[in-house]
């Protein structure tokens, strides 16, 4: 079929109200064994699965979905959150957000716990949730219908959205390097995250594929956060050899470098490059404006939503990536290189 079935087809190829069709999905006793027959044929025949949408329709549902998160950047989560809830005002359903902590031993049962009391129709996870095995359990045990933004493990368990984080970085890192740059340092995410060891991945590819041998001192943890940034800003710039770049797993430690590059007197990008991971608002309103990874964080999240509340089979959409080149990167200064 060109187009997934809804209730509605379903109630006209049996010859019933839509009512009758929502009875015999919710298991109401009261339909006649051969009406019930006449509808399970049409379902069949039409290959009709159950959306949100049709529960919803039913009555049987509480018409709210929920986004379960655990995100160091507010600037993310901002996105990620309006793109959700773009959606579910165009649909008419309510948007639930639940913070949640992944290292918490009891993450499972706090998830559980929000779907039975709240009834929501279906949940979608964002990263590190995403991959929180405890969660995901919980969720398959309940039965609930749930949607993965950029997991990294388990794909077939459920329905995804993600980028290519690791040719993300790649790009970003041989970008820097075709500007001139041959001692970049980098800043991981947060270890929770594992697109932070896909960044990773793909910051030490580029420089393998260019000949520029990897150097452990170049990379400093990092957790997603500003105050991280300003951390490994310092550990990089203190090296007796300091990279002419530092390209940080988001927006976020990037501008914790700028602020130690400023409070250091470093001139950016005469003496230092910077580069970040995302293309959050605050990319656009540091100075300098940020050289970034565009993220496409509403439509991750919008398309997301609309999966879970569409239902049908398990999909996976990869959605492009992009560099934004802005004023913080510049070819190295000779007394540099």
């Amino acid at each position: 079929m060109s187009e997934r079935a809804s209730i509605r087809d379903v109630a006209s190829k049996a010859g019933v109200a839509v009512k009758t069709v929502s009875r015999v999905l919710n298991g109401h006793p009261y339909v006649s064994a051969e009406t019930r027959s006449r509808i399970e044929a049409a379902m069949a025949e039409l290959e009709f699965r159950p959306s949100i949408a049709a529960r919803i329709l039913s009555g049987a549902k509480s018409n709210q979905i929920a986004l379960i998160y655990d995100n160091h950047s507010p600037y993310y989560m901002f996105q990620i959150q309006s793109g959700c809830w773009q959606l579910c005002k165009e649909r008419g359903i309510r948007l639930l957000s639940q913070p949640v902590d992944v290292a918490d031993p009891r993450v499972g049962d706090q998830v559980r716990e929000l779907v039975t009391e709240t009834h929501v129709d279906g949940i979608i996870l964002s990263s590190p949730v995403t991959d929180c095995a405890s969660v995901l359990d919980a969720l398959e045990h309940l039965d609930v219908p749930f949607v993965r933004i950029s997991p990294g493990t388990n794909h077939s368990l459920a329905s995804s959205v993600f980028m290519d984080d690791a040719q993300a970085a790649d790009d970003m890192t041989s970008y820097l390097i075709n500007v001139g740059h041959r001692r970049i340092g980098f800043i991981k995410g947060h270890p929770s995250h594992m697109a932070s060891d896909d960044r990773l991945f793909g910051y030490r590819r580029a420089l393998d594929r260019a000949g520029i041998p990897f150097e452990p001192k170049m990379v400093c943890d990092g957790e997603f956060d500003f105050d991280s940034g300003v951390r490994a800003g310092r550990c990089l710039l203190d090296l007796d050899q300091p990279p002419t770049a530092i390209f940080a797993a988001n927006d976020d430690m990037a501008a914790g470098v700028l602020a130690v590059a400023h409070d250091r007197g470093i001139d950016i990008p005469g003496e230092l490059s910077v580069a970040g991971f995302d293309d959050t608002t605050l990319s656009r309103t540091v100075w300098p404006p940020l050289t970034t990874i565009h993220q496409p964080m509403l439509e991750l999240a919008r398309t997301a939503t609309e999966i879970l509340i569409d239902g049908g089979d398990i999909t996976h959409l990869r959605l492009p990536h992009s560099l934004a080149e802005r004023a913080s990167v510049a070819p190295p200064t000779r007394k540099n290189q």
